[in-house]
């Protein structure tokens, strides 16, 4: 019985390397998605971490506005105040989250004082 020359073994050899390459290429490309796919739900993630920063932010001071004006009448100003400090509250939180203020070194926290000096 007489072979074919292709179903020779360099035939199939040539068939299979080509065969591997075109998968090597679809793996690699896969692969790009898959990065390019992580990269964007980083950014998803961030986004959502630095929106609920700064929603929380403003809701808690105007929280704390509505409950200074009703238990301590003072009409619309506790809101107004609570609401502006809770806007500026979230504003810094999420510029600290970016990374584009650094959060206050203990040392400043501290007022200057040495840790060992006592209060």
């Amino acid at each position: 019985m007489a072979e074919k020359p292709e179903d020779s073994p360099e035939a199939r050899l040539r068939k299979l390397e080509t065969n591997l390459k075109g998968r090597r290429r679809n793996d690699e490309e896969i692969k790009a998605a898959d990065e390019r796919a992580s990269e964007t739900r980083k950014g998803y993630a961030m986004a959502v971490k630095l929106s609920s920063e700064f929603i929380a932010a403003v809701i808690v001071g105007a929280i704390l506005g509505w409950l200074l004006d009703n238990f301590a009448a003072t009409g619309p100003w506790g809101m107004i105040v609570f609401l502006l400090l809770g806007f500026c509250a979230g504003v810094l939180n999420v510029m600290r989250a970016a990374g584009m203020v650094a959060s206050p070194h203990p040392v400043d926290r501290m007022g200057g004082r040495d840790k060992n000096d006592g209060p």
